[in-house]
């Protein structure tokens, strides 16, 4: 593989790591992390929870009497998750959900579609109370690039998105806001009702508990 990597890049994410796997091919912890701009001890935290999920694969190189080295690599599982034209897709997919007239019809897939989602996250929001689920929750899609706070000071956690992980989507159509409600009531063992939104001129999107 060519030493010619691309610029370095201010931070790392999970996304960023698989998108350079992608691009670049087995790379080393000292590579990512010249290219990423961090530290080798952060980059193997990221490469470690990428093994367990197993979108990435360590392979031991030997070169002469050299000491032997490791590279990561995507598994075919990290493949496809990283396929460069994953936006363009779901907003053709969510389109087509958006011609659905039927709204029952329309429901069902939405809550059989959060369930799926929730079955990607699985394993990842474990927490004897709400609030530890909900920064659990916090910090998986923090992983993302996509912030999320949880807000203590009443009676019942509440959940915010600074920023909205679908942003494109949910330009088009507020059914994105039904889904995700759905996604986090299923990763959460909670139903939660959505108590502001941005499309309706508020600051975040927040989430609490009925």
């Amino acid at each position: 593989m060519s030493e010619n990597l691309e610029n370095p890049l201010p931070a790392t994410s999970d996304v960023m790591i698989l998108d350079l796997l992608r691009k670049q091919g087995p790379m080393s912890v000292a590579q990512l992390a010249r290219v990423t701009g961090v530290t080798a001890t952060a980059v193997r935290q990221r490469l470690n929870r990428l093994m367990g999920e197993l979108m990435i694969e360590r392979v031991l190189l030997r070169a002469g009497r050299g000491r032997p080295s490791h590279r990561y690599s995507l598994t075919d599982k990290g493949r496809r998750q990283t396929g460069s034209n994953f936006a363009d897709l779901a907003i053709a997919l969510w389109n087509e959900i958006r011609e659905i007239k039927d709204a029952d019809i329309r429901r069902g897939l939405l809550q059989r579609l959060a369930k799926r989602m929730a079955g990607v996250y699985a394993g990842r929001g474990h927490g004897e109370t709400v609030h530890e689920r909900m920064d659990a929750l916090r910090q998986v899609f923090d992983e993302r690039d996509v912030t999320f706070s949880v807000r203590t000071d009443g009676q019942l956690p509440v959940l915010t998105a600074q920023e909205c992980p679908y942003p494109d989507l949910a330009e088009k159509d507020r059914s994105i806001c039904a889904m995700e409600r759905m996604l986090f009531s299923e990763l959460l063992g909670e139903n939660l009702r959505l108590s502001e939104c941005r499309l309706d001129g508020g600051a975040c999107c927040t989430f609490e508990t009925n």
